[in-house]
């Protein structure tokens, strides 16, 4: 499918594709050209191949249309995704950080973390599985190196320890991280606004730095995208 592709005005390695009926999409540089990952469609702008990136299967792209101000997932960086699930959003920051970038993916499901390795790198050299508990970061220690950016996007209570904890051990300082607060996922008897202030408090207490906070609506309900710096 051919496309008119140019360059995100704010975000290096994201574009605007826009398709042959008219409607503009999101899009990644595709860095296995010929795979689609979960069904997304390929598109082209003359000899480079890009895939479109829905929002509705991905919060880091709702946060991008909610008006993300900074997105520190860029080429050539080191990220680490905890919660990769079968690979929809990792493989999209796979395409952002290119070859000489590294995204080290932890996933607790032995079923996501399969279709992973199958989908994503089995194709791709800058994907590294890592099959663990988010929670427990001293377990998968020995593996993972320092990194530029923790992207967290686990269904746990305590979401915002998690992140903390893995920043403790792998996060270089000045770093920066991006958590996708699931609400109903912390306390499902709290309004979604309060658990968002909760999880941001405990980020604060844990020596980050708000930057801002995205809500995900209509691409998902009672759901945010926080971005925080190392204080």
């Amino acid at each position: 499918m051919h496309a008119s592709v140019r360059p995100h005005d704010r975000f290096k390695g994201i574009f605007w594709a826009t398709l042959e009926d008219g409607s503009t999409k999101l899009a990644t540089k595709n860095l296995a050209p010929t795979r689609s990952v979960y069904g997304e469609n390929l598109v082209s702008d003359g000899d480079v191949e890009y895939r479109t990136w829905d929002a509705y299967r991905s919060k880091l792209a709702a946060a991008i249309l909610k008006n993300l101000r900074t997105l520190p997932i860029q080429p050539g960086k080191t990220v680490l995704y905890l919660g990769s699930a079968s690979g929809t959003t990792a493989s999209h920051v796979s395409d952002i950080l290119e070859e000489q970038g590294r995204v080290y993916c932890v996933e607790f499901a032995q079923r996501s973390m399969r279709e992973l390795i199958d989908t994503l790198c089995a194709q791709r050299s800058n994907v590294y599985p890592i099959l663990s508990d988010a929670r427990l970061p001293e377990k998968y220690r020995p593996l993972v190196s320092s990194v530029d950016v923790i992207y967290s996007d686990v269904a746990q209570p305590e979401q915002a320890r998690i992140l903390a904890d893995n920043a403790d051990i792998f996060l270089k300082p000045k770093g920066s991280a991006l958590i996708a607060i699931k609400s109903r996922s912390v306390d499902v008897t709290m309004e979604p606004t309060d658990v968002f202030k909760q999880e941001i408090e405990i980020l604060r207490k844990r020596n980050f730095a708000v930057a801002q906070t995205v809500r995900l609506e209509p691409y998902e309900r009672d759901h945010a995208l926080v971005l925080v710096n190392r204080a």
